[in-house]
């Protein structure tokens, strides 16, 4: 029994309320025709609203904001975190469970890439600071993150950038004293970028303090992924010519698998989130030894 209704029914006993009318799970009526809202503790309310999800499979917000008395921003906070511990899926307007075998991801288009989580990509390039360093010399691919992140980078002094996006080395010469290198090649508009052999090919001519990647997903076993085949080759390339590997991801990476393996997790040195990943990821990312700064 939820620590709440304890003390809800020791206060019945002495006469100051009457329980006997219940208006859901978490109201009573008073005896004196006031309405009572019980809250459970965040812990609480999590585990039963998991419970439910499991129970009865899709469940919207606004239902469980009214059965469990608290905001309908509560609800989503609770469901984000959740689903950061692999407990459920969000989608619009409620949960789900999750499936037992999961789907392999196929991303977005760039430009709804670029609109999604784009508060927390901003907090993930402020982290760069704490891995590059003025005058290193960097890869950086292609990705709505790393595209976000490039208001960043240009701020520190006498960095060299070799990418294959072009939506990349504009904003990162634009007002910027920053030298790019851009990798010829054949050219991809739907996400700004260039690829294919000739692309794998100059890659190897350049050596890099930091690989600065983002890809699909990040799983425990999986490792890391990305669902465009040419994207992934050239992160390969990149990682292969880099001494340090540092992936920029979002929360909602982990656990995802997509098509096309990027690299093992003992390949990576560091990963870049907001908040630290579900328990079975993290310890996987901690055996292989990446730092989660």
């Amino acid at each position: 029994m939820p620590k709440w209704s304890i003390v809800l029914i020791n206060l019945a006993r002495l006469g100051k309320i009457n329980l006997t009318k219940p208006l859901n799970a978490y109201a009573y009526e008073t005896n004196s025709g006031h309405f009572l809202r019980c809250v459970l503790k965040k812990p609480h309310r999590r585990d039963q609203i998991a419970e439910l999800v499991s129970r009865e499979g899709e469940v919207g917000v606004d239902a469980l904001a009214l059965r469990f008395g608290v905001s309908v921003e509560t609800i989503r906070r609770d469901l984000t975190k959740l689903e950061d511990e692999g407990v459920l899926r969000k989608f619009h307007g409620g949960a789900r469970p999750v499936p037992r075998r999961q789907r392999l991801h196929v991303e977005e288009s760039f430009e709804a890439r670029m609109a999604h989580e784009r508060y927390e990509k901003k907090a993930l390039a402020q982290k760069l600071t704490q891995v590059v360093t003025p005058g290193e010399i960097i890869f950086l691919d292609t990705g709505s993150t790393t595209l976000i992140a490039c208001e960043t980078l240009k701020t520190i002094e006498g960095l060299t950038v070799i990418t294959n996006s072009v939506a990349a080395a504009d904003t990162l010469t634009f007002q910027s004293e920053t030298k790019v290198y851009l990798l010829g090649g054949a050219y991809a508009r739907g996400n700004s970028q260039t690829v294919g052999p000739m692309v794998i090919e100059q890659i190897g001519r350049f050596r890099a303090d930091h690989a600065i990647l983002t890809p699909t997903g990040i799983d425990a076993t999986a490792g890391v992924t990305d669902s465009d085949p040419d994207e992934a080759e050239v992160a390969r390339a990149m990682i292969k010519a880099a001494q340090n590997v540092c992936f920029l991801t979002v929360p909602s990476k982990f656990g995802r698998r997509a098509g096309f393996h990027v690299c093992d997790l003992d390949m990576v040195q560091t990963v870049l989130t907001e908040r630290p990943p579900p328990a079975d990821h993290l310890h996987a990312l901690q055996a292989a030894k990446v730092a989660l700064p």
